[in-house]
Formats: structure tokens, C-alpha cells, sequence
């Protein structure tokens, strides 16, 4: 048993963790940076500890400062949640050096899955159908243009190390890749200091659909189904779905069965997603790995009454999976939003400041809202916006819709611009709720003409207002 756990986070995500970690009556710890002295995870937890100034780099995403924290506070153990430290291999290496045990897998598996080149020839080699693409890494336009000769285009020009959408550009045709590829080049030198990229070709149209995996230290892995998390843009996902209405039950297996296959390939421990393309042919191909717990991992959560972040405590302590493949019962569809500080009518530029009233949906069966902040609180300018998830869970893909839009109506957020209303029309969307939707629906179809009519509802707004001043 663990006695105490530190949590290296912040947000919805530490308030998860520290929550998790008192049903297992295990001591919690969190860290805060300067901004953060008066978060909601800094009160919840047993004990809190500043690690530094307001910027990451030298607080959150700082190994030297979480790990400096752990050793005064006695923590037997870290949970990075997601983000920040969460798949720093360095840090997870340095956690094993100081005998504090890292909830999360093993460094090398972290080191050898979160490079992209190396994770699709591992997969590759496990027999997981992977993207047309570069065979190792792509270090001059000359290998870019041999290799988009062979593949065709459009392809996508990748960071090796990358995630979130760093370092990487869609390149439509042969004139686009000389610029495309320096671009990518210049971004990955300046956030992973390399140049390290690879080639892939592009599954278009596509559903991106991610498998949940747990492996305890017995050798024992299971999967806890599919998400669909098609609903993005710029790489980011917007609203996931629990189970993917999309794949036919052969393909579902079919997928479930490859991820947990090419997991107990690599000899894979604790919680991780195998995240998978799936063309309008039903194939599909390998994409990455996250090797960490996943935003969206709350869905899954409501589909199999599986608690993960109970599970990944409970397999860092050596315990084996209390349950069998077998055993895994899904039940009902679950959907999630995610509610950011941004203003999509102004290029979603972030917001922060101060709360002046809040109310968040409550009510109703099926209903969670995982959340950080609060009335009077101020968000700091200096995290990731997201600030909310709210999740539902109904026995049936209308009622679930149903129960999402109820409960996205009732949210309000007086001082900070948020994109309430954004996830209000994708709810109600036809093509949303009838899933016909891909990885670039929300870009190329839904954000144009949601524009359109924002700028002649503005418009008209704007004559009126004229017209009644004359």
C-alpha cells in the first residue's frame, strides 16, 4: 500500500486524482505553482506544497521541483495525470533512481512509444496496421519529396516527438511541401530541440477512434472499449463519445483485440490508449500511443463503472486486475464536452480573469461535471483553457444527446469568455447526433457556416442599431 501520493498537476485532473486517492484512503499531495495558491486542488488535498513561479517550465513541467517536493513530504509515489510530466521519460527514469514509484509504465516503454517513428515500427512489428508512410526518420527535403512521390499526397509532415499538434503541417500537393516541411522543421527544433520528423500518408475521410487499455505487472492487459474522438480541431479534441456508433461489432473487435495485443507485445503496464484512424472502408491503422491516462478517460468510466484512476493506483502498488476480459460489461452511451476559456468567434482566443458567477448543470441521472474552478475564483492566463468537462450517460445514443443539451444550456460563466455556445450547436447538430461526422468535419463543414451565420446575425444586429439611431 501506498501511505502518501503526490499529485504533479493541476485543474480538473489533481482534483480527480486527489479524490481517487482519498476513496482509497491514501494521503494526498499537491503541488501548486504561484498562480495557483488559491486552487480548488490545493484545498482538497491532505497536504500542499509550492514548487515555484507561475510559468510551467519552472513549476508543474520542472522534474527537479516535483521530485524535490516528493522527497520533503515523504510521498511514496507520483501520479502525473495528463499533460505536463506525464510522458517524460527522464522523469519517470528519475522517479525509479529515487525509489518513488511512478503511476504510469515503465521509462523505456514512455521513451519508445512517445517518439512517433519508433512507435510505428514498434507496431508494425506487433502486426498493427500502420499509415502508409516514412520508413524511419525524414532528415532533408530531397528523402520528403522521394517519399511523397511514393506514398501520395495529402500527407501529413510530423514531429517524431510530437503531440497536441506541434510540428505538423498537412501538405495537399507537391508545391506545398518545401514550404510545409521547413515549417515543420522550424517548429520542432523550437519546441524539442530536433529536427526530428516523419512522413505519413493521410486516411481521409476518417473516424478517430481510440481504444482503452489497463495492464497490471502480472502480465495480465485488458481494453475497456473504443471512444470516438472525431469531434476536433487543430488536432484537439471537442466532444468524445462512448462506444464509436460508427464500427460494426467485427470491427470493434477486430480493434480491441489489436490494441491489447500490441500492448502485451511491448509488455505494457497501467493505463494507456492505442489510438487508431479507421477509414470509410472500415480499415484501420495505427496513429500513436498515449501512455498516460487519457481527458477523455471519464466516458469509458461511465460505460463499464470501471474507476481508472483506481486502477492505475492500484496496479503501481503491484496489484493484479481484479477483473478478466470476460468480466468487462458496457453498458449505455456516454458523451463528453469539453469546456474551455476561449472565444471561438475570435479564433478561440484564450480568456482568464476573474469568476463573477458561475453555475454548472446539476441534476438528473447520468450526469458529472469534473471541474476546478469556482465562484469569485480567477483563472490564471497561463494553462491549458479547458477549465470543465461535463459528462453524460444515458442507456441510449438519443437520450444521452438529449440529456447533453439540457445540461449545456444550463451552464453559465459570468467574466470569462467560454465555448458554451459552440458545444450548444454541436449538440444539436443532425449530423453530430446522427454521426455523420469525421476527424475534419468540424474544420472543413460545421466552423464555416457557424461563422457565417454568427457574422450575419451580427449584421443584422448592426443595421438594426443604425436604422433605429437615424
Amino acid at each position: 500500500m501506498f501511505n502518501k501520493v503526490l499529485v504533479a498537476n493541476r485543474g480538473e485532473i489533481a482534483v480527480r486524482v486527489i479524490r481517487a486517492l482519498r476513496e482509497l484512503n491514501i494521503t494526498s499531495v499537491a503541488v501548486y505553482s504561484e498562480a495557483d495558491r488559491n486552487a480548488l486542488h490545493t484545498e482538497l488535498a491532505d497536504e500542499a506544497i509550492c514548487i515555484g513561479p507561475a510559468k510551467s517550465l519552472d513549476s508543474y513541467a520542472n522534474p527537479v521541483a516535483v521530485l524535490s517536493a516528493a522527497l520533503v513530504t515523504g510521498a511514496d509515489a507520483i501520479h502525473p495525470g495528463y499533460g505536463f510530466l506525464s510522458e517524460r521519460s527522464d522523469f519517470a527514469s528519475m522517479c525509479e533512481e529515487l525509489g518513488i514509484k511512478f503511476i504510469g509504465p515503465k521509462s523505456w516503454i514512455i521513451n519508445d512509444m512517445g517518439n512517433k517513428q519508433n512507435a510505428r515500427e514498434t507496431m508494425k512489428a506487433a502486426g498493427v496496421p500502420i499509415t502508409p508512410g516514412s520508413e524511419g526518420l525524414v532528415e532533408s527535403l530531397e528523402e520528403a519529396k522521394k517519399i511523397a512521390s511514393e506514398i501520395g499526397y495529402p500527407l501529413m509532415v510530423k514531429a517524431a516527438d510530437g503531440g497536441g499538434g506541434k510540428g505538423m503541417r498537412r501538405v495537399e500537393n507537391a508545391e506545398m511541401l518545401e514550404p510545409m516541411f521547413k515549417q515543420a522543421q522550424q517548429e520542432t527544433q523550437s519546441v524539442y530541440g530536433n529536427q526530428h520528423l516523419y512522413i505519413e500518408r493521410i486516411i481521409y475521410p476518417a473516424k478517430h477512434i481510440e481504444v482503452q487499455l489497463l495492464g497490471d505487472e502480472h502480465g495480465n492487459v485488458v481494453h475497456l472499449g473504443e471512444r470516438d474522438c472525431s469531434l476536433q480541431r487543430n488536432n484537439q479534441k471537442v466532444i468524445e463519445i462512448a462506444p464509436a456508433q460508427s464500427l460494426t461489432e467485427d470491427v470493434r473487435n477486430a480493434l480491441c483485440s489489436t490494441a491489447v495485443k500490441a500492448a502485451s507485445a511491448i509488455g505494457y503496464t497501467n493505463a494507456g490508449t492505442i489510438e487508431f484512424l479507421v477509414d470509410d472502408q472500415n480499415n484501420f491503422y495505427f496513429m500513436e500511443m498515449n501512455t498516460r491516462l487519457q481527458v477523455e478517460h471519464p466516458i469509458t468510466e461511465m460505460i463499464t463503472g470501471i474507476d481508472i484512476v483506481k486502477e492505475q493506483i492500484r496496479i503501481a502498488m503491484g496489484q493484479a486486475l481484479s477483473f478478466k476480459q470476460e468480466d468487462v460489461e458496457f453498458s449505455g452511451v456516454a458523451i463528453e464536452c469539453r469546456l474551455n476559456a476561449e472565444d471561438p468567434k475570435n479564433n478561440f482566443r484564450p480568456s482568464s480573469g476573474y469568476i463573477d458567477r458561475l453555475i454548472m448543470p446539476s441534476g438528473g441521472m447520468g450526469l458529472r461535471i469534473e471541474s476546478a474552478i469556482y465562484p469569485r475564483y480567477t483563472l490564471p492566463p497561463f494553462y491549458d483553457s479547458m477549465i470543465a468537462k461535463i459528462i453524460v450517460h444515458r442507456p441510449t445514443r438519443e437520450k444521452a444527446f438529449t440529456l447533453l443539451n439540457r445540461a449545456l444550456v444550463e451552464v453559465v460563466v459570468e467574466g470569462l469568455e467560454t465555448n458554451v455556445e459552440l458545444l450548444e450547436e454541436l449538440a444539436f447538430h443532425p449530423d453530430v447526433q446522427a454521426d455523420r461526422t469525421h476527424t475534419k468535419w468540424l474544420e472543413e463543414i460545421f466552423m464555416p457556416e457557424w461563422l457565417d451565420t454568427l457574422n450575419e446575425e451580427m449584421d443584422e444586429i448592426s443595421n438594426k442599431e443604425v436604422t433605429e439611431e437615424g
